[in-house]
C-alpha cells in the first residue's frame, strides 16, 4: 500500500496572508485542493492523511469533500514545527501502515507537482527505502559572504532537493526514533533530509523538476496563477 501524508500546518507567516497558505485561493480554488487532486487521481495512491493547523481541520474536511478527495482516511493536528507535524503524520498511521507499506511525504503548498514524480518518487522508495524528489542546478552559485561572493560553487556538487518524500513506513519511523534519541532536533536542521545525513542515512534520488516550487511568497501565487490559466489556454484550443 502507498500513503501521502500532506503536511498542512504551517501559517504562511511570509505570505501575509489572512489565511493559512494553503487555504489562499487561485481561480477560486483553494492551493491544497490542487495539491491533493495529484494524489487523489494517481492510481498508485491508496490513502491520504492531512496534517492540519489546528482549528482548520473542519474547514479542510470541507475542502476535501467539495473537490471529491475520497481517498482522506484521516486529519490529524499539525505540530509547532514542520518535522513536529511529519511526526504526527507518521505516528498517526499506525495501525494503518505496515512495516514494508511507501509513506510520502509533500507540502500541501507545492502543487506544481505531476503524475510522473509520484510515480518515480514510490518506485525509488521501493527499491531503495526512501526517495527524495530532486533536480541538478542550471543555475550559478557562490558563497554568500556579507555583500559579496568570494568564492564559486561547483553547480554539479550539488542537488535541489524538493517534495513529495517517501520513505518505507519501518524505516521513517526508526529515523524519527533515532533522531528523538540522540535530541538531534537541538542542532540540526528541521528538515528530513538534514537529519537523514546527520544519521548517516543515503538520500536516494527520484525525478523531480525546476517548475515544482513550494509556494512561499506573493510572487509564487502569480507564479501558479499564470500556470493555471496557461494550462487552461492550452485545453480550450485543444477542444477547438
Amino acid at each position: 500500500m502507498n500513503y501521502v501524508i500532506i503536511i498542512a500546518g504551517g501559517v504562511g507567516s511570509r505570505l501575509g496572508a489572512k489565511v493559512p497558505k494553503q487555504f489562499v485561493e487561485v481561480l477560486g480554488k483553494p492551493i491544497i485542493a490542487y495539491t491533493m487532486e495529484h494524489f487523489q487521481n494517481h492510481s498508485d495512491i491508496d490513502g491520504i492523511e492531512l496534517v492540519c493547523v489546528d482549528g482548520f481541520q473542519e474547514h479542510l474536511q470541507g475542502i476535501a469533500d467539495k473537490y471529491g478527495i475520497t481517498k482522506v482516511i484521516k486529519i490529524v493536528k499539525g505540530g509547532s514545527e514542520y518535522e513536529f507535524s511529519i511526526m504526527n503524520g507518521v505516528a498517526g498511521l499506525k495501525g494503518i501502515a505496515k512495516p514494508d507499506d511507501v509513506v510520502m511525504i509533500h507540502w500541501s503548498a507545492s502543487p506544481f507537482i505531476n503524475e510522473e514524480m509520484i510515480t518515480d518518487n514510490i518506485r525509488v522508495c521501493k527499491e531503495k527505502g526512501n526517495a527524495i524528489t530532486a533536480s541538478y542546478s542550471y543555475l550559478l552559485y557562490g558563497t554568500n559572504d556579507g555583500d559579496c561572493a568570494k568564492k564559486n560553487i561547483n553547480r554539479e556538487s550539488f542537488m535541489t532537493l524538493s517534495a513529495p518524500q517517501s520513505f518505507l513506513y519501518k524505516v521513517i519511523k526508526d529515523i524519527y526514533r533515532q533522531v528523538e534519541e540522540r535530541n538531534l532536533f537541538e542542532y540540526v536542521e528541521h528538515h528530513t533530509p538534514a537529519l537523514m545525513t546527520e544519521l548517516g542515512i543515503p538520500i536516494y534520488f527520484s525525478k523531480g523538476s525546476h517548475t515544482n516550487i513550494k509556494i512561499t511568497t506573493k510572487e509564487d501565487i502569480d507564479l501558479f496563477l499564470g500556470y493555471q490559466l496557461a494550462k487552461k489556454y492550452i485545453v480550450e484550443h485543444m477542444e477547438q
